[in-house]
């Protein structure tokens, strides 16, 4: 006997759903192999599954529509914090600014080398710091840095922080979406498990095997064989 599999994506569970209970989704009509208690049941759960699937799909769309600029944001920002903090280590070596004074950036006095910029999360941490820094610097008679000024810096890295947080806030709405939506999979696949067997049920009697089969894979159900099975069951047929 061949064996079924249940769906493993959103829009086949939908289509399953819909399939089984194709005569009452379309006319009312009850039909007598699946109870009138599982129809109403997918009949009430499928629009609400639809609509957390339908969420999901915008929140992703509209996080994936935001990437784009916000990485080219976030180019810009390590940018100019990455030549900022060159420049500032240039001066130091040219004795134009205390190594002491690299302690008000976050930066070790004695080492020349980049923090690493690499993740956003770094980026806006030492963006913060080196805005901070070159504040407190400047606040006490230090020479601010030229080409680039922390004005330049400041503006790459507010835009970066502003579509950082946006984008940090889409994720988050894809990430509770997505939460939502797989909380009411198994529901789905309990629901369609309890068609399928309803009608495999009701129609255990028909023969040959393959006009039952024909009749349940009318419900949805996609019957697999394994290897070898099918010239098998032919034979026994």
């Amino acid at each position: 006997m061949p064996y079924r599999r249940l769906p493993n994506t959103d829009q086949a569970r939908i289509r399953a759903m819909k399939t089984a209970c194709r005569k009452f989704e379309e006319s009312g009509t009850i039909d007598p192999a699946i109870s009138l208690k599982t129809q109403m049941a997918i009949r009430n759960f499928v629009p609400k599954f639809e609509a957390a699937q339908a969420y999901y799909a915008e929140c992703y769309e509209r996080q994936a529509q935001a990437a784009p600029v916000h990485h080219r944001n976030a180019k810009m920002a390590r940018l100019y914090v990455s030549h900022f903090i060159q420049v500032l280590n240039l001066a130091v070596i040219r004795n134009e600014i205390r190594p002491a004074q690299k302690e008000w950036y976050g930066l070790d006095a004695k080492e020349n080398a980049l923090p690493d910029l690499a993740s956003e999360n770094a980026l806006a941490e030492w963006g913060r710091k080196i805005i901070d820094g070159e504040g407190k610097r400047t606040s006490q008679g230090g020479i601010p840095i030229y080409n680039p000024t922390i004005a330049k810096v400041k503006v790459h890295y507010d835009i970066f922080r502003d579509s950082y947080e946006r984008q940090k806030n889409l994720q988050a709405l894809t990430a509770r979406s997505l939460e939502a939506l797989a909380s009411m999979r198994a529901e789905a696949d309990r629901l369609i498990l309890d068609a399928w067997n309803q009608v495999e049920k009701s129609f255990a009697d028909v023969q040959p095997l393959e006009k039952r089969l024909e009749i349940c894979r009318s419900y949805g159900m996609i019957y697999y064989y394994r290897t070898g099975e099918k010239k098998q069951t032919k034979i026994e047929v």
